[in-house]
């Protein structure tokens, strides 16, 4: 089972930097260890930026005031 953090990805800012700092941040309210969360950033820095949206759409589920 994929470990996923509450963010909602849409409606952010779309720079690559941005939403790799959004999902750290979520990721650290939740108590993701620093190594679970430079796990999913590796993985998502690893190609393009479809691959990056890919892997954070894969790491993340909206949260209940969604748009």
């Amino acid at each position: 089972m994929v470990r996923k953090v509450r963010l909602e990805l849409v409606g952010l800012d779309g720079n690559a930097f941005n939403l790799l700092g959004q999902f750290q941040r979520a990721a650290q309210r939740e108590g993701w260890t620093e190594d679970e969360i430079r796990a999913v950033i590796d993985e998502a820095t690893s190609a393009d930026y479809d691959h990056l949206l890919r892997t954070l759409i894969k790491h993340t589920e909206p949260t209940d005031h969604g748009l």
